[in-house]
């Protein structure tokens, strides 16, 4: 298993590097007030595709910061019960006679 998965990697990266490598025409980008840039259009996707990736882990971060609370909470309230579970069960011992 460990082989297809590092051969898969190795398959990915050979695509993406026929593909960076096929696609190297320049291009420029046109902005607001004048500004210009003039780069490979791989470098355009790339940034531009980093750019998205970072987006969308900013979005998602407030909902995994309130499920990790959420989490904590859950397992203080289990350890609590289960301290009173076992607090109730040692006082259901019978006392032996002496």
């Amino acid at each position: 298993m460990r082989y297809i998965i590092w051969l898969l990697r190795v398959a990915l990266f050979v695509a993406l590097l026929g593909f960076a490598l096929k696609n190297d025409q320049a291009v420029m980008l046109r902005y607001f007030f004048g500004f210009e840039w003039n780069t490979s259009l791989v470098v355009v996707l790339l940034c531009f595709f980093a750019i998205g990736a970072a987006v969308g882990i900013l979005a998602m971060l407030g909902s995994v910061l309130v499920q990790r609370r959420e989490l904590a909470s859950a397992k203080r309230e289990l350890q609590l019960k289960q301290k009173l579970d076992q607090a109730e069960e040692n006082s259901r011992l019978p006392i032996q006679p002496s």
